[in-house]
C-alpha cells in the first residue's frame, strides 16, 4: 500500500501504561468471575454450570440411560462454553470422581480414572448422567426462580445460577486460582450441614462456634483422619483461612512368630496412591527409614498398602510417626473460603457468612418460585371464569361463534371478558364442550385460590419462608443424610490434643561416620567415614565446607537473611555424582547465601553468636536454631538492607569487636542477652564506617595474631577491655592492616598456625 493511502486519522496515542493495565484488569475480572472462583450460591463454576445444565437439556436425569460424554461436551462447547474439549471433559470427569468429590453430580460409565492418579477413557468411550443430588440443584428450574442470560453466539440461553436445593458450595468444596486470588474450600457432611442451616433458621444470632457443633469439620471422600484440635478448627471458619492436617488411616495385622504388618486403608484427599507408594518405596531404598523391610500396594476396590517392618521389636506407632513426617500419609489442605457473593464480587467470608448467603439464596428461590406459581393460578382462574361463563351460557356462545363476522370482539362484548378469556373459549374443542360442569369448575376454582391464599401468605411472611425452608432442609437431610450412599461421615475427627509420640527416632537410626562436603554453589554430598578425600566438583565450583559429624547429627545452616535450615545427616544423598543442590532440599531463597554451617548433635546445648553487618548481635541456644521444616526458621530479625554477617559458636568469654577505624573494643560475652529470635543489641558503635571482623577470645589465651612470619600474642587485653556499645581505642600495635583477627584452634599452638600459614 503507498504511503499516500493510509489514514493518519485512524492511529489514535495511547498511554501504553494505562491500555496495558485496562486489559490486564479485564483479563483479571474474567478469570475470577468466569473461570476460576465458585458461586456462594449454588457452588458452581461456569464450566461445572454448564456441563449440568446441558445434561439437563439432554434429559439425562437418574431415570434414563446414559449418553457418550462426547455428545454432553459438544453441546457445552457448541452451546455454552467455548473453550477446549480436554478441559470441559476433565471437569465432567472430576463431578464424576467419588473420590474427587464428596457428593458427586455424573454418574459415570465405564473408565472414569482412578485413586492412582490414571486418566480416565476417552469421552467416546464413556458414558454418564445426572445423579439425584445434580437434580437438586435444578429442582424448580422451570419455575422462573433465576434469571438466564444470552449464550456467548446469542442464539440460546443459560442460568445465571442454579436454584440449587443442596449446599453444594460447603458439601463439595471447590479450588481454583485466579488473578491475585485464590479458593481452596474442603468439602463437608451433609447431614452436618442442614443441621446447621438449621440451628441458623432457628436462632439467627448464632456464632460460628454454635456453628461447629454441628460442623464438626471437613469430611473428605478418601476417610482419614483429621487430626487439628478444636481451637484450629475454630479458627479456620473465622478467618476463612489456614489449613487442616489430614493422616492415613491405618490398621495393625498381627502375623505368626510374633511379627505384624501396617495396613494403609485410606489416604489423604487429593494424593494419587502410585505416587504415595513411590514415595515410601524410596524412602525404604534411601534408608531414611531403616525400620522398614517392605510395602506392597494390594489395593482392589478398596485401598490396601501393606508395610512390613524389619523386625517386630519396632513399635508401629513409631514407624507411622516417621512415616507421617517424611511423606504424604499425612498431608496439609489449605483453606481458603473466598467465593462470588450474589454479585459477583469475591469476598473472602467465615462458615456462618457462607451458610448465610445460601439461606438467602434459598428465599430468593422460593418467592421467585412462589410468585411464579401465583401469577400461573390466575391466569388458570381467569380461565376457568371464562369457561364458567361458557358453560352457563353455552347455546349464547355457540350462536355468537356460528354467526357473528367477528366472535371474539362479540364474546368480549357481550360477557365483559378479556381478550385471554375470549381466546380461551374460542379455541375450545367441540368435544370438551359435554365435559365442561360447572361443580369441576368450581372444585378446581376454589383449590387454586385457596392455594394462592396460602401462597401469598407465605410471600408476606418472612417466619414462613423460614419455616418452608426449614422443611425442605429436614427432607434434605432424610433422603441424602446417614441412609444415602455417600452420606455417612467418611473422615474421622481425632484431635491430637495430648503429646504426640515423642520417639526418638535416633535409636532406630544406623549410628555412622560420615564426611559432608559442600561446594561454594551449594551443592551437597556425604562421604563414608572421617578420612578426607578429593572430590569433585562441578566446572567452576569448588570446596567450600567440610563438617565430620554422624548420620545422627543435625547441619544448620545459617543463611544471610537470618533464616536457619536443618538437614538430618542420614538424609544426605551418597551418591557418586555431584551430590544435591542444598536449595532443593531446603527453601534458600537465590538473594540469600550461607554464612556457616554448623554440627549440632541431638543432645547439644551450645550457644551461638549471631551478628549483623551493622553491628547488632545476640546470642542463641542451638536448640532455638534447629527447623523443623525445609522453609527454614526465622531467628535474626534484620532491617532492609541489613546482611547477617556472622555465626559463631561460643568457644570462649570475651568478644572482640574491630571496627573500620582500626577501633576494638574486648567485652564480656555475659553482656549480649541470650534471645530465641529477635534483632539483638548494639555490639560496637562507630563514627565512621561499620565493623571490620569479629572474634570470640578466651582470656587464658588472649590475642594473637601473625605478622612477618612472626607469631604475637597478646595476654593483657585491659587497655582495650570495656562496655558493650563503646567505641574502643586503636587496635595494638603491629596489628594485621587487613584488620583481620586470627583465632588459635581448639587443640593446636602458635606455632602449628605459624607453620600451616608459611
Amino acid at each position: 500500500m503507498a504511503k499516500d493511502n493510509l489514514n493518519t486519522h485512524s492511529v489514535i496515542s495511547v498511554d501504553f501504561q494505562k491500555a496495558l493495565g485496562d486489559r490486564y484488569l479485564s483479563y483479571a475480572l474474567s478469570t475470577i468471575m468466569s473461570r476460576s472462583l465458585p458461586d456462594l450460591r449454588d457452588g458452581l463454576k461456569p464450566v461445572h454450570r454448564r456441563l449440568i445444565y446441558a445434561m439437563y437439556q439432554l434429559k439425562l436425569n437418574p431415570q434414563s440411560g446414559f449418553k457418550k460424554c462426547a455428545r454432553v461436551v459438544g453441546d457445552v462447547i457448541g452451546k455454552f462454553h467455548p473453550h477446549g474439549d480436554a478441559a470441559v471433559y476433565a471437569a465432567m470427569v472430576r463431578l464424576a470422581q467419588n473420590f474427587s468429590v464428596r457428593y458427586p453430580l455424573v454418574e459415570g460409565q465405564g473408565n472414569f480414572g482412578n485413586i492412582d492418579g490414571d486418566s480416565p477413557a476417552a469421552m467416546r468411550y464413556t458414558e454418564a448422567k445426572l445423579t439425584p443430588l445434580a437434580m437438586e440443584l435444578l429442582h424448580g428450574l422451570e419455575d422462573d426462580c433465576v434469571d438466564f442470560l444470552p449464550t456467548y453466539d446469542g442464539e440460546d440461553a443459560e442460568p445465571v445460577v442454579f436454584p440449587a436445593c443442596f449446599p453444594n458450595l460447603l458439601a463439595n468444596g471447590s479450588t481454583g486460582i485466579a488473578v491475585g486470588m485464590a479458593t481452596s474450600i474442603p468439602p463437608h457432611n451433609l447431614s452436618e450441614l442442614c443441621d446447621a442451616m438449621l440451628l441458623l433458621i432457628d436462632k439467627p444470632e448464632s456464632t460460628v462456634p454454635d456453628l461447629l457443633r454441628h460442623v464438626k469439620g471437613p469430611d473428605f471422600p478418601t476417610g482419614g483422619i483429621l487430626v487439628d484440635d478444636a481451637d484450629s478448627i475454630l479458627k479456620i471458619y473465622e478467618t476463612g483461612r489456614g489449613s487442616f492436617r489430614v493422616r492415613s488411616k491405618y490398621e495393625i495385622e498381627n502375623l505368626k512368630n510374633g511379627m505384624y504388618q501396617i495396613v494403609i486403608t485410606e489416604i489423604p484427599f487429593m494424593i494419587e496412591k502410585s505416587r504415595l507408594i513411590e514415595k515410601i518405596a524410596d524412602i525404604v531404598l534411601d534408608k531414611k527409614i531403616p525400620l522398614i523391610d517392605d510395602v506392597q500396594d494390594e489395593s482392589a476396590e478398596d485401598i490396601r498398602i501393606v508395610i512390613t517392618p524389619k523386625n517386630k521389636n519396632v513399635a508401629a506407632e513409631v514407624l507411622m510417626e516417621m512415616l507421617f513426617k517424611m511423606s504424604d500419609l499425612e498431608s496439609r489442605f489449605a483453606v481458603n473460603l473466598n467465593v462470588l457473593d450474589k454479585n459477583n464480587v469475591p469476598q473472602l467470608m467465615d462458615l456462618k457468612q457462607i451458610l448465610r448467603g445460601y439461606l438467602d439464596h434459598q428465599i430468593v428461590i422460593l418467592l421467585r418460585k412462589s410468585n411464579h406459581r401465583i401469577q400461573k393460578i390466575e391466569n388458570r382462574l381467569e380461565i376457568l371464569d371464562a369457561l364458567m361463563v361458557a358453560y352457563l351460557n353455552i347455546d349464547e356462545v355457540i350462536r355468537i361463534i356460528r354467526e357473528e363476522d367477528d366472535p371474539k370482539l362479540e364474546l368480549i362484548s357481550r360477557f365483559n371478558l378479556s381478550e385471554v378469556q375470549a381466546e380461551a373459549i374460542l379455541n375450545m374443542r367441540l368435544r370438551s364442550l359435554r365435559k365442561i360442569q360447572e361443580i369441576e369448575i368450581l372444585t378446581e376454582k376454589k383449590e387454586l385460590e385457596d392455594e394462592r391464599k396460602k401462597l401469598q401468605k407465605l410471600v408476606d411472611s418472612t417466619s414462613l419462608q423460614y419455616k418452608e425452608i426449614s422443611k425442605r432442609i429436614i427432607d434434605l437431610k432424610s433422603r441424602f443424610g446417614e441412609n444415602y450412599i455417600h452420606g455417612k461421615r467418611q473422615t474421622k475427627i481425632d484431635p491430637l490434643v495430648k503429646n504426640e509420640i515423642a520417639a526418638d527416632w535416633s535409636e532406630y537410626i544406623e549410628k555412622e561416620d560420615i564426611t559432608i562436603y559442600i561446594s561454594e554453589k551449594y551443592w551437597i554430598r556425604s562421604v563414608k567415614g572421617h578420612a578426607l578425600s578429593e572430590q569433585k566438583y562441578k566446572e567452576g565450583d569448588q570446596e567450600r565446607f567440610v563438617l565430620k559429624c554422624t548420620t545422627l547429627d543435625r547441619i544448620v545452616l545459617c543463611a544471610d537473611d537470618g533464616k536457619f535450615f536443618t538437614i538430618s545427616g542420614d538424609k544426605i544423598n551418597r551418591s557418586r555424582g555431584f551430590g544435591d543442590p542444598v536449595r532443593m532440599m531446603v527453601d534458600l531463597v537465590a538473594s540469600s547465601n550461607i554464612v556457616d554451617v554448623y554440627v549440632i548433635p541431638p543432645s547439644s546445648d551450645d550457644l551461638f553468636l549471631l551478628v549483623s553487618n551493622s553491628a547488632r548481635g545476640f546470642c542463641v541456644k542451638s536448640s532455638d536454631l534447629i527447623a523443623q521444616t525445609k522453609n527454614g526458621k526465622n531467628v535474626f530479625n534484620l532491617d532492609d538492607g541489613e546482611k547477617m554477617q556472622y555465626c559463631l559458636r561460643v568457644e570462649g568469654d570475651l568478644v572482640a569487636c574491630l571496627g573500620q577505624n582500626r577501633k576494638m573494643v574486648v567485652f564480656s560475652i555475659e553482656e549480649i542477652p541470650i534471645m530465641s529470635r529477635g534483632k539483638g543489641v548494639i555490639l560496637q558503635k562507630y563514627k565512621d564506617g561499620t565493623m571490620s571482623d569479629l572474634s570470640i577470645l578466651k582470656s587464658e589465651k588472649g590475642l594473637f595474631w601473625i605478622r612477618n612470619n612472626k607469631v604475637y600474642n597478646l595476654l593483657d587485653l585491659t587497655l582495650w577491655k570495656g562496655k558493650r556499645a563503646s567505641s574502643g581505642r586503636l587496635a595494638p600495635t603491629g596489628f594485621p592492616r587487613d584488620n583481620k583477627f586470627q583465632v588459635i584452634p581448639e587443640g593446636a599452638s602458635a606455632g602449628d598456625i605459624l607453620a600451616s600459614s608459611v
